[in-house]
This record gives structure tokens, C-alpha cells and sequence, in this order.
């Protein structure tokens, strides 16, 4: 659950550099988001990981 917590937490961390880059034009928001998001999608991965290795072991 903690890694949960974590996808949670990069999100709401993300959103303000979103909006810079979307609404406002900052492009080094926009690099930001990007790294961002790809740490996103390995945590993401992690937790598929996770959910699958527990659920084989029942």
C-alpha cells in the first residue's frame, strides 16, 4: 500500500507543473512532466509486480 500511497503523492506533485506546461507555455515544466510520468509508469509497474507475486501465493 505504501507504493500506492507514493503514484498518489507524484500525482498531486505533478499537477502543478502540468498546468504550467499546458496553460501557461513552460516548457521546462513540460520536461518535468515527462520525468515525472516515468517515474510514474515504473512505480506503476512495480505495483503490478507486487499485486501479481501476492496473488500467486494464494
Amino acid at each position: 500500500m505504501k507504493k500506492f500511497e507514493e503514484v498518489k503523492s507524484l500525482v498531486a506533485v505533478l499537477e502543478a507543473d502540468a498546468d504550467k506546461f499546458y496553460n501557461k507555455g513552460n516548457s521546462a515544466a513540460g520536461t518535468r512532466v515527462r520525468k515525472g510520468m516515468q517515474d510514474l509508469k515504473n512505480l506503476a509497474q512495480a505495483i503490478r509486480l507486487e499485486v501479481q507475486d501476492t496473488k500467486n501465493k494464494d
